[in-house]
């Protein structure tokens, strides 16, 4: 065994060397991390540093008293003598038998005596020497060294590929990188990991950025020295003027100026477009400072092949944060719902805020005689908003790291890896709520039977009038270790009471028919602990939130509930359709930039809900208003919410104890029907009810008429008493934080904007006790887990009582665009992946509604290969014997599991179906007749069927009208010899395919397909951008074809049924009894619609 000093390999470094000089840095650091070796517990600075000097003095008292040679070292103070330098300079001249003794006094290694023992143990100078000072050398505290790192990459760190490597990345070989693996040492550890990760992933794809900007912007070197801009570009604007106007002085006990602002001017004279969103750069976007000095002069052609930085000739990169643009007076514009004044002219100065820590070193570099970097900025450049919270992301780790992080503790265990997974299971845990109201999650009495088919069902009641809906069930024991008593389940019907007699006080119900597994999904998200829910494609996952969403706000009215998605299209899925349930609006609350598209006429924004509050303030003391006229009471009554409520107290309820008194005796005498009506004090009020009010039939159903109406009144007065507070707080902002903190229940968020806006929530005490996660799987780890902590714990302990993740890990993982750190660092794995990977109970809905299911041959039609088992995707790409020696030598195993197809590519499936013959015609990668869309990803998964509509609505018994199959990969072969090209760097277009895409597009308008039910989908932008122009010169001014609904970024011979219209009456089951005409190439699918027109 060798000791390799990092300082070894410093003098003349390869890329090798280097590599391992980080991998050493990585050891030494896991080496010394801050865990307790005896019980594994997690360490802080403080006990860190007690530990050093404990190890220390114990070094200076063994010296004191052992080693006289040594009696400087013993009797200096421990911070001057506790470097590796100090320790060098007093252990360097010892011999090796010195150091022994010192070694084997602190039983650092064994004594003579038993040496034989450990003969693995090395006892040489270099080793003992190294022992003793690695030991006691002072250890850097690692969130120092984060609090003092610039949050910006640099060009130092961008271009650097030890760093962050951009060459393809193969999966052979070591990585100077962090691992994001099942298990963590510590919660520090697992934030520091994914801290680290974040950083280089967020700098690659800064790097992609600067370089496209850059090399649209074409900067050369012109005549008289100065940077000619031979092109423009949408990201980036030249700077006219920069200038830091204000370092402000250090805080106590830090280094680092408090603040650091500059104000940076460019000229705006672009398209209206690109220059309203420059405008419209909002506070604390970050933008980039950016310093060049071209080399080559003015025509110089650009080659992506070559280095970046010697042909533009980069300088210096620094990050800034946007404060504000600066109006003509010189003041920032601040962001609020009053609209932006109109600037004159086309320059625009920005107030930008430095990075506090980059500038302190920037100014000790310029100290020492190096360039100063803030003169020389030439180019101020933009990100793209989605892509750009970087920073805020990096500062909500760090401020973590620098807080007590508090876990649940029911969840600490599993964050990190350890432990039973299925701990947190709601069965498992001891707070389990046996009696639950389900609401109006069951249909009827029917489906709730149908729901739980293994339970024994008990009902509360023998008139079957009353077996409707909504139910509460008691799960009896549950939680105990007695199968028999949880397999009862007792079903109590119940009357929720009628809020009022008008047709809009009627609830809003669910018409949802759940499946018994998703019923089970909802159990578990009603209960305490943590629910995983895996949902297929279609398999209702957005309706199980929204029930479970309901469900809680229901049964627990004082609970507050935080739904976060990763992106604001499935946040405004979920929301629209919680809008649509029996839930109050004013306690929904849809926080970020997202909330413009939700498709609904109300506003969820924060200032939105602010404005709805004020305006039904007045609404309700208007109602106020009219309800003191009718009863004759004079005075400005309904001037404030509090003398609204004054009115309550000392007129209405007065007036209703008093009704209450003569319809409702104590003596138990029988009361005459009409006295209902003749005595109810609010006739006139009610007077634009459905009349009558009464209908004098029976004096029960008068009686609940009548207290349905006084419950209309007495919740105008709750919600009145509510809306209180917003007449003591004066400003939108106050109103909107009240608004947050107390008055809405459900509140929804991007899981990057609760990555954005944490410390602000955390400040103005934002509380919740339940989390929602839609698309968990595409969620990052760091970004799954900050949700979490939006909150200050309560007596130490987090208040979150349920943890409710729904996604799929087979769909799309977290987007990753470094492939290092994808595959090498497992970046591209969420949490809700490792959760599942490390056992944590799941529930996997099975039953998909979207796609159809089957096309051609049934798909239990007997397997045309063997002639044994039913022909299903998963028979014959597993386990069907007469394909073994095929599959063995397409894909390398006799055999396979379902899961082992995920490590397989689409083109080696097809190749195996095609040597099969199961692909239809010769040269045609058609899919065999028994498959069909849901067989695409069916086998993914372990039983996914069908909802009963996809069986039998009409839409999915159809076959496609002009088509053959339901789906097929064309092969489109190049076009007068042109293929893929590349236009620009990473900018793919195929012609070839565009003109296919959208002769296809056309045939199916011209036999009746409507333009609003097709979708193109692409991977690529340039493609996207491609065929975009191909549909606007042969289509758009069509009135027979037009635009399609969408085209976006995501087939060899296509086979279509001629003179075939749409809508078709053909069976989806059917075969056509027209033969398929095959399109042998785009030329003939182009002069096939076109001439048709």
């Amino acid at each position: 065994m060798a000791v390799i000093h990092s300082d070894d390999l410093h003098h003349s470094p390869t890329a090798r060397d280097v590599n391992l000089i980080l991998l050493l840095d990585m050891l030494k650091f896991y080496a010394r991390f801050e865990i307790s070796d005896e019980s594994g517990d997690p360490l802080t600075d403080h006990d860190m540093t007690q530990i050093h000097y404990s190890n220390i003095t114990s070094l200076q008292k063994a010296a004191f008293a052992k080693f006289p040679d040594l009696r400087n070292f013993a009797l200096s103070n421990v911070a001057s003598v506790d470097t590796r330098k100090s320790l060098e300079k007093h252990f360097g001249p010892l011999s090796q038998e010195k150091l022994r003794l010192i070694a084997t006094y602190l039983n650092l290694v064994p004594s003579p005596e038993i040496e034989e023992q450990y003969k693995w143990c090395r006892l040489d100078e270099i080793f003992l020497r190294e022992l003793l000072i690695l030991r006691h050398e002072r250890r850097d505290s690692q969130l120092e060294a984060l609090n003092e790192m610039p949050l910006y990459p640099t060009e130092d760190v961008i271009w650097d590929e030890n760093v962050v490597p951009t060459a393809y990345f193969s999966g052979e070989g070591c990585l100077a990188l962090p691992k994001l693996n099942l298990q963590f040492l510590t919660l520090q550890d697992y934030l520091l990991r994914n801290f680290n990760l974040f950083r280089l992933e967020s700098t690659y794809e800064i790097r992609q950025d600067i370089e496209d900007a850059i090399s649209r912007l074409s900067p050369w070197k012109a005549e008289d020295g100065s940077v000619y801009w031979g092109g423009w570009a949408r990201m980036a604007q030249p700077i006219i003027n920069f200038a830091v106007v204000e370092v402000a002085k250090p805080n106590i006990g830090e280094k680092r100026p408090s603040r650091v602002r500059a104000d940076v001017t460019v000229n705006l004279a672009v398209r209206p477009d690109v220059k309203s969103e420059w405008e419209n750069l909002r506070k604390h976007d970050v933008c980039f400072l950016i310093t060049v000095k071209p080399p080559n002069p003015i025509g110089t052609k650009y080659s992506i092949k070559e280095p970046f930085i010697p042909q533009v000739g980069l300088q210096y990169i620094r990050g800034c944060e946007v404060e504000g643009m600066l109006d003509s007076n010189g003041r920032v514009i601040e962001d609020g719902p009053e609209p932006r004044p109109v600037l004159p002219g086309d320059q625009r100065t920005y107030r930008v805020w430095l990075d506090c820590n980059q500038y302190r070193e920037d100014m000790n570099s310029t100290s020492h005689g190096k360039e100063d970097v803030y003169e020389g900025f030439n180019i101020l450049m933009r990100r793209k908003p989605k892509e750009n919270n970087f920073k805020a992301v990096l500062e909500t780790i760090r401020e973590l790291m620098n807080t007590e992080c508090v876990v649940p503790e029911w969840l600490h265990d599993i964050i990190l890896g350890y432990g039973d997974p299925s701990a947190a299971h709601y069965t498992k845990m001891p707070n389990q709520i046996p009696t639950m109201d389900f609401n109006d999650t069951f249909i009827d009495m029917d489906h709730l039977r149908c729901c739980f088919p293994e339970y024994g069902i008990k009902v509360n009641t023998d008139d079957p009038k009353k077996l409707v809906r909504p139910f509460k069930l008691s799960f009896k024991n549950l939680g105990t270790d007695d199968e028999e008593a949880k397999q009862i389940i007792v079903v109590e019907p119940h009357v929720v009471p009628r809020r009022g007699p008008y047709r809009f006080n009627e609830l809003n119900k669910n018409m949802i028919h759940f499946t018994p597994t998703q019923i089970e999904a909802i159990k578990s998200g009603m209960q305490p602990g943590l629910t995983l829910v895996v949902g297929p494609p279609g398999t209702g996952k957005t309706d199980v939130a929204v029930q479970i969403i309901s469900n809680i706000y229901h049964n627990f009215p004082n609970q507050r509930t935080l739904i976060v998605t990763h992106s604001n299209q499935a946040l405004n899925q979920l929301f629209d359709k919680i809008v649509a349930l029996d839930i109050d609006e004013r306690h929904l609350l849809r926080l970020g930039h997202g909330e413009e598209a939700l498709e609904t006429e109300k506003d969820f924004s924060r200032y939105g809900r602010v404005n709805y509050v004020l305006a039904k303030r007045l609404d309700l003391l208007m109602e106020v208003e009219k309800l003191q006229k009718s009863i004759n009471v004079e005075g400005d009554v309904a001037y404030t919410c509090e003398t609204a409520g004054y009115f309550y107290l000392y007129q209405i309820l007065s007036r209703w104890e008093h009704f209450l008194s003569v319809v409702k005796p104590k003596s138990g005498r029988v009361v005459p029907v009409g006295l209902i009506s003749k005595e109810f004090p609010f006739h006139q009020f009610f007077e634009s009810a459905p009349q009558p009010l009464f209908k004098g039939e029976s004096y029960e159903e008068d009686l609940k008429v009548a207290e349905s109406c006084f419950t209309y009144i007495d919740h105008i007065f709750k919600e009145l008493e509510e809306f209180r507070a917003f007449e003591l707080l004066r400003s939108g902002l106050d109103r909107s934080k009240y608004l947050l903190v107390k008055e809405a229940k459900i509140i929804a968020m991007t899981c990057t904007h609760a990555a954005l806006k944490r410390k602000e929530l955390v400040e103005i005490g934002f509380k919740y006790d339940n989390i929602l996660m839609e698309e968990a799987a595409q969620i990052l780890e760091i970004e799954t887990f900050i949700p979490l902590l939006l909150q200050n714990p309560q007596d130490g302990f987090n208040r979150l009582k349920r943890w409710i993740m729904i996604g799929d890990h087979h769909q799309l993982p977290p987007v990753i665009k470094n492939m290092a750190f994808q595959k090498y660092s497992n970046m591209e794995q969420s949490l809700f992946t490792r959760l599942v990977r490390l056992g944590v109970p799941t529930i996997d809905l099975d039953g998909q509604g979207r796609a159809r299911p089957r096309i051609g041959l049934a798909e239990d039609a007997e397997c045309r290969l063997c002639m044994e088992d039913d022909e299903t995707a998963e028979h014959v790409l597993c386990t069907c014997p007469a394909a073994d020696r095929t599959r063995f030598s397409i894909l390398g195993k006799v055999q396979l599991m379902p899961e082992d197809l995920d490590k397989y590519s689409p083109g080696k499936i097809i190749d195996f179906l095609k040597r099969l013959e199961l692909l239809g015609e010769v040269n045609s990668y058609n899919v065999p007749d028994c498959f069909s869309i849901c067989n695409l990803y069916k086998w993914r998964y372990k039983n996914l069927g069908n909802l009963k509509h996809v069986e039998t609505w009409p839409e999915y018994q159809l076959a496609n009208a002009g088509f053959q199959y339901d789906f097929q990969v064309i092969d489109v072969q190049d076009f007068n010899g042109v293929g893929e090209s590349e236009p620009s760097p990473y900018f793919f277009q195929n012609l070839a395919e565009a003109e296919y895409c959208v002769s296809v597009f056309a045939y199916m308008r011209l036999i009746g397909y409507p333009a609003n039910k097709i979708t193109i989908l692409t991977t690529y932008n340039g493609q996207k951008h491609l065929i975009r122009d191909v549909i606007n010169t042969r289509c758009a001014n069509n009135p027979l074809i037009g635009r399609p609904h969408k085209l976006t970024s995501r087939p060899t011979q296509l086979h279509v049924i001629l003179n075939e219209t749409h809508p078709t009456v053909r069976k989806n089951s059917e075969k056509s009894s027209t033969e398929a005409t095959v399109i042998q190439d785009v030329v003939q699918m182009a002069n096939f619609v076109y001439k048709s027109q």
